[in-house]
């Protein structure tokens, strides 16, 4: 997967690793990501409904990578499974997460929901509108 999409996942997983606490050590970046989409998402989808899209992005992501085998989306959207060599793959699960919204909700607010559970994205050197992100959003 090379998409905006999957920039935007590597650029979360970092903002998550570079966020983390002592009391984090043992979570992984990718978990923290979508335990933070998850609270909004239910809101929005309710459980059931981000649990599918949470299953749907895993789907796509084991496509790509079969270290993603092991990895599985409980009832209440979160994941078990997620440790060894499915870690390296796992923003390949973040990205197709975030190129499923673009698809559904479109990239705008897409960016617009991601900036704010993570404003710092915006404290990047350009925003994320002038990087190649949300283009196809804004006619």
């Amino acid at each position: 997967m090379n998409s905006p999409a999957k920039d935007l996942a590597d650029r979360l997983v970092a903002v998550e690793n570079e966020a983390h606490t002592i009391a984090d050590v043992d979570r992984l970046a990718t978990c923290r990501v979508c335990e933070k989409l998850r609270r909004p998402l239910i809101t929005l989808v309710g459980s059931a409904g981000y649990s599918s899209l949470l299953q749907r992005a895993l789907t796509l992501a084991k496509r790509e990578s079969t270290a993603l085998e092991a990895v599985k989306v409980m009832s209440d959207g979160s994941m078990t499974g997620l440790e060894g060599a499915a870690v390296e793959a796992s923003s390949l699960l973040v990205g197709h997460l975030i190129q499923l919204l673009m698809t559904f909700i479109g990239e705008s607010l897409t960016l617009t929901f991601l900036q704010g559970i993570w404003p710092e994205l915006e404290d990047g050197e350009e925003p994320l509108e002038k990087e190649g992100y949300g283009q196809q959003g804004q006619n």
